[in-house]
């Protein structure tokens, strides 16, 4: 899996939320497995918020930016938001997954990243 900020100009790049609670962990699985099977490459969050520039020019490059955030709080999408860079928004607990309470098993993973796939193939740009 390329976790990378070096990306092509066509790149679906994937980010997560990997935050304390359960729902942080499931963005961050899903990503993971999102990457595993080619949806697009992970790429790091944290440094869209540190104002990377390598990181930067890669999101304005990119094809889509794809956000799973944790929870309604939707850290990742602020960020995009605040630097003014398209992207696509998902949050784990609007697939029926509650904070800090549902125990986040490979189904949950699997079944989480099957919804967003589809989502993301059924809106292909």
């Amino acid at each position: 899996m390329a976790e990378t900020s070096e990306k092509s100009p066509q790149a679906i790049l994937l980010y997560a939320c990997s935050g304390a609670a359960n729902t942080g962990y499931l963005a961050d699985q899903v990503a993971r497995l999102l990457a595993r099977q080619g949806a697009g490459d992970m790429t790091c969050l944290v440094s869209m918020g540190a104002n990377q520039p390598k990181f930067l020019q890669a999101a304005r490059e990119a094809q889509r930016n794809i956000i799973i955030d944790g929870c309604p709080i939707a850290c990742g999408k602020k960020i995009f938001e605040t630097l003014g860079i398209p992207f696509e928004h998902f949050v784990t607990t609007d697939f029926g997954v509650e904070k800090k309470k549902t125990p986040i098993t490979a189904e949950v993973i699997t079944t989480v990243a099957s919804a967003i796939r589809n989502n993301l193939e059924n809106s292909r740009v």
